[in-house]
């Protein structure tokens, strides 16, 4: 008789085939660096989109029909808050989606910017320790059922994250507290020289969309002098010419490129956030080095 019952159970269990895998959990990340993120809290239990990929500019970005059709697809959709998104009531609107919005700067204390909230706070990596958390919460919330997943891989990507910071502190530590000051076009590093002790200083009287004048570069040099600036980060200026003469009069080191709101592709030098970091961290301790 017992040797009945098992051929049945058997025979059922064979008939009902394996447990259906868990449905992936759709999701629409604003920007680039917050889609890796999620990637990594949400590991092959997830399918992430980013509205503005990589190498993209969120500052400028303009909704298409074809992202509002991945909004409305989405079972949940990842922001960076502090008004860095002014396209999403917009986009929300446009989409119909109801699906819910985690926030990944939510618990941050905003730094002002002038005047306004400035939206970088992952430039520091305790904060993006607290995008990490965030985002868990939101993918929990979508998807309860795949809980463990995601509280797991969050922990394990929260581990890596600890490592970059003490990485971060390590490497500026090396450099001397006199030599922490670098010029650079981008305004997007508050959070990082608020964290970590680097100060940044926006040169005066250039714009970063437009090819410095000779004017503008004799202003950068003054200000070099007068700061004693070890190194210059101006993206905006193309001709080598301009970078010689400024690295001639002032001894300034000339540092290569500081990416701050987008990754880059896979074969490019930042395409996760912590390469970002470390890229980063590398190009601006090179430049600021004895």
């Amino acid at each position: 008789m017992r040797r009945l019952f098992a051929l049945i159970s058997l025979a059922l269990s064979m008939a009902s085939g394996p447990a259906p895998a868990a449905e992936r959990v759709n999701v629409v990340a604003s920007f680039s660096i917050l889609a890796d993120m999620v990637r990594n809290v949400g590991g092959d239990s997830v399918d992430v989109v980013a509205l503005v990929g990589p190498d993209g500019d969120a500052h400028v970005y303009a909704p298409t029909p074809a992202d509002a059709k991945k909004v409305a697809d989405a079972r949940l959709i990842v922001i960076n808050g502090f008004g860095f998104e002014g396209w999403l009531p917009r986009l929300l609107q446009a989409s119909g989606s109801k699906a819910p919005v985690a926030v990944a700067t939510k618990g941050i204390m905003p730094r002002k910017m002038g005047g306004h909230e400035d939206p970088h706070a992952w430039q520091s990596v305790a904060n993006a320790k607290i995008y990490v958390v965030n985002i868990r919460d939101g993918l929990i919330a979508a998807a309860p059922d795949q809980a463990g997943v995601f509280k797991a891989n969050a922990d394990d990507y929260l581990a890596k994250l600890e490592v970059l910071d003490r990485e971060v502190h390590d490497a500026v530590a090396r450099v001397p507290e006199a030599r922490r000051k670098v010029i650079s076009t981008h305004g997007a590093f508050g959070y990082f020289a608020d964290t970590y002790g680097v100060t940044f200083f926006s040169p005066l009287s250039v714009s970063t969309d437009a090819e410095p004048s000779a004017r503008d570069i004799a202003a950068i040099i003054a200000q070099i002098r007068a700061a004693k600036i070890p190194a210059v980060f101006l993206e905006n200026i193309s001709d080598p010419r301009l970078i010689e003469r400024i690295a001639a009069e002032t001894g300034a080191r000339i540092g290569g490129t500081l990416y701050s709101d987008s990754l880059t592709g896979e074969k490019g030098p930042a395409p996760t956030y912590i390469d970002m970091v470390r890229h980063n961290i590398k190009a601006l301790t090179s430049a600021l080095a004895n």
